[in-house]
This record gives structure tokens, C-alpha cells and sequence, in this order.
């Protein structure tokens, strides 16, 4: 019989439950303030992981148009502070 910490069987459980999606964007409502900053999470009315691609809807014009030129710089910030591969694409609205 094998050994397995606790994190690792965790994290293994997640990775096959379909409980994954919610509780990462649990997790990265957390950290959004951190990762985006006070402003940019002031004006953030929502976010979303589904599937690996992080949802973000806001109702600011100019944020929106924002976040279009940063998301791949989103993408970084978030895998850095989350995990590889947790997001992958992101969608504005």
C-alpha cells in the first residue's frame, strides 16, 4: 500500500471530481484582489473557471476593453499564483 499526504490526496480527488470548476473559482476569488489589484477587483462583477477558461463579467467599458489587451498576462498571473494550467483562455463580458 502506497503513501499519500493529504494535499496529494486532495488534489487527486479534485482532479477527478466535478467539483473542481467551483471550488477554483472559490480559490480565485480569494486571491482576485491580489493578483488584479484593488481597483480592477472593485469593478470585477464576476469570475469563473469553467473547463479551464477563467469567465470575468464586468459592466465598466473601459475595464472590459482592459482586460482584452492583458489576457494573456492575466493567464500568467493566475497559473503563477494557482497552479499551471489552471486557466488556459479567458473570456471577457
Amino acid at each position: 500500500m502506497s503513501e499519500f499526504s493529504i494535499a496529494e490526496a486532495m488534489k487527486d480527488f479534485l482532479n477527478k471530481s466535478r467539483a473542481k470548476n467551483g471550488l477554483k473559482s472559490a480559490l480565485l476569488k480569494d486571491v482576485w484582489e491580489e493578483i488584479m489589484g484593488k481597483v480592477i477587483a472593485r469593478y470585477t462583477d464576476k469570475i469563473q473557471i469553467i473547463n479551464q477558461k477563467l469567465f470575468i463579467t464586468t459592466s465598466n467599458g473601459p475595464l472590459k476593453n482592459e482586460l482584452l489587451y492583458q489576457r494573456t498576462k492575466i493567464i500568467e498571473l493566475i497559473n503563477e499564483k494557482m497552479g499551471a494550467n489552471t486557466v488556459t483562455e479567458v473570456v471577457i463580458n
